[in-house]
Formats: structure tokens, sequence, C-alpha cells
């Protein structure tokens, strides 16, 4: 055996990682897991914050979109070998379908998802393609770089509509994504938002990011409305509270059913959009937008407490609003 092959077999293992693993249907655990390594065209991410996503929150409950054993978490930040503090997109596209071709990458027909098809940010290391990194400004906080993805969708469902002459807008859901449409939609200028939650504590803070008024049940007509939420009940408030021709604009995911009557699409022309991630144009837009809205109601929590959390809110609590894991 030569010398070199002596020095290789004595250097010690990689170290473990600490990861919150989605193990089985409805099961979280704290693991110690092997540390990835980077090839060519990745780097190998420290993370320093990580969001939980209310698509995760749901998604664990079944094998489906995501797949046990995994590492989730797609709305994460952190900082590259080289000391370089960025934030994640965490969409994966081909670059070669149809879609691609047509600047669509989001709907990619063969994209994937850090997090859900790849392992995410709920961990001490992840690796990222290197082409999916955006620097952050100096003064940007971990907890507000890790709100840039969820951000990202709603500057992109906004996008999703021909807002001219648009007054009345109804947001159903006041968790994170119904809240940055919230800051998205008046970022353009649009007023007159009412917000609609079951949670108290939610609708307070939804009025003070601005909602003009906030209630616990969809009422009146409206020019658009936004689906934070993605249940039968909800789709069906969404269609029949918007005005003939208006707009429904579905980014929610709960459920897989509509629920909803099809026929006042035909009756009344109204429209339904579906609403999905973002392109690499609004990711950035986002990021540019994050310095210039509150973001700050986030909650920092240890990766430790992570399992806890995560359990916690998957059973119905509304507090914390945004759980964001500090690492």
């Amino acid at each position: 055996m030569s010398q070199r092959s002596v020095a290789l077999d004595n250097l010690p293992a990689r170290p473990p990682m600490r990861a919150l693993v989605f193990t089985d249907p409805g099961t979280m655990e704290l693991q110690d897991v092997a540390r990835p390594e980077a090839d060519a065209d990745s780097v190998l991410l420290e993370v320093r914050a990580a969001g939980i996503c209310g698509s995760e929150l749901h998604g664990f409950r079944h094998v489906g979109f995501r797949k046990p054993p995994l590492i989730m978490g797609h709305e994460f930040a952190g900082v590259t070998p080289d000391g370089r503090r960025v934030v994640v997109n965490p969409l994966v596209s081909c670059a070669a379908c149809d879609m691609c071709r047509q600047g669509l990458p989001q709907i990619c027909r063969y994209r994937e998802l850090i997090g859900a098809q790849r392992p995410g940010g709920f961990a001490e290391n992840v690796v990222v393609p290197a082409d999916s990194i955006h620097d952050l400004p100096a003064d940007m906080t971990w907890e507000t770089a890790a709100m840039v993805e969820p951000l990202a969708n709603a500057v992109h469902a906004w996008n999703r509509v021909d807002l001219a002459g648009t007054e009345r807008v109804a947001i159903i859901g006041a968790g994170t994504i119904g809240l940055v449409c919230l800051l998205a939609g008046l970022s353009r200028g649009l007023t007159g938002f009412t917000v609609v939650d079951r949670s108290p504590n939610r609708l307070a803070l939804a009025e003070r990011l601005g909602a003009a008024s906030c209630a616990t049940e969809l009422a009146g007509e409206y020019d658009v409305v936004l689906d934070a939420v993605g249940s039968q009940l909800t789709r069906e408030a969404a269609v029949d509270r918007v005005r003939p021709g208006g707009t429904c604009v579905w980014i929610g995911l709960v459920d897989n059913h509509p629920g909803f009557d099809g026929n006042q699409l035909v009756r009344f022309e109204k429209r339904v959009v579906g609403s999905f991630a973002y392109t690499p144009q609004e990711f950035a837009a986002a990021l540019a937008l994050a310095s210039q809205v509150d973001l700050g109601w986030t909650t920092p929590i240890a990766l430790e407490e992570s399992q806890r959390v995560f359990m916690a809110l998957a059973e119905g609590a509304t507090q914390p609003v945004k759980a964001v894991i500090r690492l």
C-alpha cells in the first residue's frame, strides 16, 4: 500500500450534522445524518435560517409531493464556503423543456424543489446549485432573508392578475403567504384590502401591516379574491365573492378538490388563476422588495426546538405566525 493510500485511509470521517427529518407520514424527527458534499456545479451552504412553510405542515401528513426520508425546508439562507451571505432560490428547472424555453421555469415539466425532491434547509448544511444563490444586502437579517422565498410567491401571484381598475381586494388566510401577499399588494399601490382568517392574533397582525378591514368570514363583493389557504371551503368562498368578470387567485395548497360551483365561471365570466412559485426575475424582485416592507414579525427558534414547534403548528397552533429555524 502506498504512503498516499495510508494517509487517505487515516483521514477522519466527515462528522454528521443535525437535521429535522420527515421520516414517515405525520412524523418529523431530529436526527444525526450524513453531512452532504458538493460537486463542481454546487455549493455546500452553512444554513443560518430556514422558515417553516404551511405547505410543509400539511405535506408531511402523507407521501405525495414529498417522500420520506426527507430533509424539508425550501425557505432558507446561509453562508457559502468563501463567506458570502446568500439566500437560495430553491426552484430547480430543467432549462430545456417547452415551458423553460418560454421563460416559465416555475411550471417546468421536470422541475424540482429543494426541500421537496432534494434535501432542504432544515439542517446545518445543504447542497444547492451554484446558480441558485443570491447575495444578501449587508444589513439584512437572517430572519428577513428566510422570508424572501415566500415574498417571491406573492410577487408572482400579483403578476398573474391584471390589476387595472382593481379597488376591492380580499385575501383569505392571514398566514405567511396571505400576509406577504398583502405587503406585496400594498407595495403596488393597491388599497382597501380585506383579510379573512379565524385567528384573532393573525388578523391583528394583518391590520397592523396595512389591511383596511379584517373579518372571520368573507362577505361582500370584490374585484380580486386571493385564496392563500386552498381548502374546498375557501375556494368556494373565493368564487362566490368575486364580482362578475373578477379574478380569483389560488395560491394555497391545503386540498386537492376545488369545491366550487363551476357554472358561476360560465354565467358570470369569473376567472380562476393558479399561482405557483416564481420566475428567477421575480425572486430577484422579492429580494429587493424585502428591504422595503415590514417582515419583522417572524419568530426565531433553535434547531433543537424545531420538532416541537413544527408539530404544534401542524396540530393547529396559530403562534408563532412564522417560525424561522436559526442555526
